[in-house]
This record gives structure tokens, C-alpha cells and sequence, in this order.
């Protein structure tokens, strides 16, 4: 029917129905030739795409792959690689034919989000805005699917307050539209606003149950410490997911929680599930890099990790394998894997994604200091989450500025600021700067919480903080309690 995606296509037709519609696809030609010939150069030409395949129909009833992609996609759950490919290029040729469809546009640029998040290929971002930014052109009120869109892509990007002012725009047009929920509890997160994040998550929760809304509750009980009831939460989750690929981004989440609880044996299996129902998992193939590397099984955890940069090169991965090389005396390696990360941190720069936090972190322990803190302190600025206090915290501390340190450091691991995160690289990065404010007491605690989070949590951080814990001793009984070791006002 005029107006909506094709179905299907057929071999034939008959003339007078052919002529009636080359002379409406000529009076569409017209009309929009002027006024979407620049968004119609996002797409890509006869000579740079891959051709359009038309998909049979599926055997015994079964959704087509870009069906399936588009259900996932407007309900912002993970979808599969192949479905959104074959999503993305029946929504191009379709566009190409009815360029005002602004709900088309919308699909597409939620697509192309989700296709750049997948593959960490930030050059589908400036296609994702184009698109979505198309889409309101065209359908400028009640459109709060284009809003989703540009929310998720902001989200993507590390760009939370632009995902707030999208997601709560989306909120005014339709109150009751679940789905933009997770998008504000992810740019609240990001902004540390744990609190609103929290009272989304609680309106979240009385609009909608299925297995989405768990994995964001649990993401939300992470946040404020509740390992058990986010791991429960998420094992609930996976159970409920309509698909394999659903099922294995919930599975991948809760391998994560297991690592961070330093239980590496359930980390293991998670990831491991979460590869099974999709190969192309590559978060938990990054995840099994981790746990076989702090098992000792070196050349395992490299394939890993090479594995997941291979498809979704992510600077993160490319930090913990260098790590990984520089722990095993392989510098020269290490090197390789951190011109990488710069590099592919450059690439995101170019698709308007944010990077900094893991550059700050690299400049931090393998780089240039006050680079990092002039990066973190503009970050901070802008989006004050934990993870940004933690870094700028430990970034200061590399430069010697222990005091101001000590202040980020506080509101990393401090449950009133809303750090109720339970991390052991945060208690690390405070019990040193303690240590060298000469606060022995303080720092004892902090670091010997981090090894009790997780034995395992850093290649080069858990040896640091055995180190540290070995110099300070054990505290002296014959000094005072506030010196020996009570819990520093930082």
C-alpha cells in the first residue's frame, strides 16, 4: 500500500498499474527533489553500497530479519548484525522511493544508532542524525520516535545532556511511552543524577514489565550497590527475552556483575552464554578476555580480546589488552594497543562521540598526567557521573594533587553522593591517594576493600594495591583510633 515499507516484491504487474505508478513516482520526484536532495546524499550510492536483497518470505510463518530488527529496534532492545543490516537497506531503498515517510526516517536512524553501538563505528552517528533530523522535518509534531532516536543516539555518543533534553521532550509529547524511560535513566546515570534516575526507573517500572525494564532496573540496583538484587534481576531478565540476542546482551550485563563481584568462574559462564546465543556478542568476548587474563591464561585472553577489537573496536579494549601485554613484560606490544586507543579515539571524535573518560584514564597511568586532568576537569563540567569523579580523582592524584584528589575520590565512593557503587578500581584509586596524604588508617581500608570486592579487578592495579597494603603493615595499636585507620571526611 502506497505510503507504507514494502513486504514483498513481485515479478510482475500490469501495465496500467505500472503507468500509474512511474506517474506518481515522477510527481514525488518533483515535489521533493529540492528540499531532500541533500538528506538523500546520506544514503549510500549505487557504487558504494551493497546491492539491495530482497528476502523470501520465511518458512513456517517466521518474521522476516528486518522485521525482526525493526520490533527490536522500537522497543530499543539489542537486535542482531544481519537483521539490521537487511533493516537499514530496505529502509534506504524504500526512502529512496517515498523520502517525506518521516516514521521511515525514524527507523533508519534508530538503526544506524544501533548498528554504530554494535560495531563501535561511530561514522554511522552523522547518519543517525541526519536521518532522525529528517524525520522531524518531515513529521515535526508527535514524533516522540524521532525523539527516542535522537536520545539514544546522544546516549551513544556519551552525550547525556543532550539525552536528557531529548528524552524529556519525547516525555512532554507522550507521557506514557515506555520506551524513552531507560534512554533518561541512562543520560540521568551519566549526569549523576542518581536520584532522578531512580524516579524514572520507579514510573519506568509501573508502565511497563518484561525483561527491557528488568535489565534497566538492574543496571539502576548496580549503581546503588545492590549486587544480589541486580544479579537476581538480570537472570530474570534473560529468561523472559523474546530472543537469543536479547537474551545474550542480558546474559553479557550479568557476566559483568560476576567480574565486578570478583567471582570469575559465574563471569566465565555468562560470557561464555552470552557468546553461544550470539556470535556476535563482542562486549562478552572482550568479557571472557578479562577473566581468562586475570586466570593467568595469557594467549586465551589475548585471542579475546583481539576477537572483540576486531569487530567492535571499542578504546576500552584496546586499554585492557595493552594492560594485559605490559603486565606479561611485552612493552613493544603494549605500545601497539595504545596508539590504537588514540587512534580510536580520534575516530569517535570524527562521529561526535566522547571518549575522553577512557583517554583520561590512559593518559592517566600510561601518558601525559595533566593532559588527562584538563580533559576529566572539562568532562566533569559537562556530565558529573561517578566514573568521571573516580578518573579526575586518580588523574590528580598522578599530577600530585592529592587534596583535590581526595575530594573526586570521596564522591566516587561515597553512597550520600550517590557513588554507592561497589568498585573495587574506585576503593583502589582512594586508599593510594589516602596513603599518600599519609592517612595509613583510611587507606588500609580502602584498599583492602578493593582486593575483598574483587581479588582480580585490575591486571596492574590488584598487584599495586598488594604492594601498598604490604608497605603500610599492619596498623599500630598503639597509636590513636583516628590515626589508625577511621574512614576519611574526603
Amino acid at each position: 500500500m502506497d505510503g507504507q515499507p514494502p513486504t514483498s516484491v513481485t515479478s510482475s504487474r500490469r501495465p496500467a498499474l505500472a503507468g500509474r505508478v512511474v506517474r506518481r513516482l515522477l510527481l514525488v520526484a518533483a515535489v521533493v527533489c529540492v528540499t531532500l536532495g541533500a538528506t538523500l546524499l546520506l544514503l549510500p550510492t549505487a557504487t558504494t553500497r551493497q546491492p539491495a536483497v530482497v528476502h523470501p518470505a520465511p518458512a513456517h510463518g517466521a518474521p522476516a530479519s528486518g522485521a525482526l530488527a525493526l520490533a527490536a529496534v522500537r522497543d530499543g532492545v539489542p537486535a542482531a548484525l544481519p537483521d539490521l543490516t537487511a533493516l537499514i537497506g530496505q529502509r534506504e531503498t524504500y526512502l529512496r522511493v517515498h523520502p517525506k515517510d518521516g516514521a521511515s526516517w525514524a527507523v533508519l536512524g534508530a538503526a544506524y544508532v544501533e548498528r554504530g553501538r554494535r560495531t563501535a563505528q561511530a561514522a554511522y552517528y552523522p547518519r543517525a542524525e541526519q536521518a532522525l533530523r529528517t524525520s522531524m522535518s518531515t513529521l515535526p509534531k508527535n514524533n516522540a520516535e524521532a525523539l527516542d532516536g535522537l536520545a539514544a543516539l546522544a546516549n551513544a555518543r556519551r552525550d547525556f545532556p543532550a539525552a536528557r533534553k531529548w528524552g524529556e521532550t519525547a516525555l512532554k509529547q507522550a507521557p506514557k511511552r515506555w520506551t524513552t524511560y531507560p534512554l533518561l535513566i541512562d543520560a540521568y546515570t551519566g549526569l549523576g543524577d542518581y536520584k532522578k534516575a531512580r524516579s524514572t526507573l520507579d514510573k519506568l517500572m509501573a508502565l511497563h514489565k518484561g525483561p527491557a525494564t528488568l535489565a534497566r532496573a538492574a543496571a539502576v540496583y548496580r549503581d546503588r550497590g545492590w549486587r544480589e538484587d541486580a544479579a537476581a534481576t538480570l537472570t530474570e531478565a534473560a529468561a523472559g527475552a523474546r530472543t537469543s540476542v536479547e537474551q545474550a546482551a542480558y546474559q553479557e550485563q550479568a557476566g559483568q556483575l560476576a567480574w565486578e563481584r570478583g567471582d570469575t568462574a559465574e563471569a566465565l559462564r555468562r560470557f561464555g552464554e552470552a557468546v553461544r546465543l550470539d556470535p556476535d556478542q563482542w562486549a562478552a568476548r572482550a568479557g571472557q578476555g578479562r577473566v581468562l587474563a586475570a586466570l593467568g591464561r595469557t594467549a586465551e585472553a589475548v585471542a579475546a580480546y583481539r576477537a572483540a577489537l576486531a569487530r567492535q573496536p571499542l578504546p576500552q579494549y584496546a586499554l585492557e589488552l595493552g594492560e594485559l601485554y605490559e603486565s606479561v613484560g611485552l612493552a613493544d606490544k603494549a605500545r601497539v594497543q595504545y596508539d590504537l586507543l588514540r587512534a580510536r579515539v580520534g575516530a569517535a571524535a570524527a562521529g561526535g562521540a566522547d571518549e575522553e573518560l577512557v583517554l583520561g584514564l590512559f593518559e592517566a597511568d600510561h601518558g601525559d598526567p595533566a593532559s588527562a586532568v584538563r580533559r576529566l576537569r572539562a568532562e566533569w563540567r559537562r556530565q558529573p557521573g561517578i566514573a568521571v569523579a573516580d578518573a579526575l580523582g586518580w588523574a590528580l592524584h598522578r599530577t600530585g594533587e592529592d587534596e583535590e584528589a581526595l575530594k573526586f575520590a570521596g564522591i566516587a565512593t561515597d553512597k550520600v553522593h550517590g557513588g554507592g557503587v561497589r568498585s573495587a578500581l574506585y576503593a583502589y584509586h582512594r586508599g593510594v591517594i589516602e596513603q599518600h596524604l599519609d592517612r595509613p588508617g583510611s587507606a588500609r581500608r580502602h584498599l583492602q576493600d578493593a582486593l575483598r570486592i574483587n581479588p582480580d579487578f585490575s591486571l596492574l592495579g590488584a598487584p599495586a594495591a598488594r604492594a601498598a597494603l604490604t608497605k603500610l603493615g599492619e596498623p599500630d595499636a598503639s597509636l590513636p583510633p583516628d590515626v589508625k585507620g577511621p574512614e576519611s571526611k574526603g
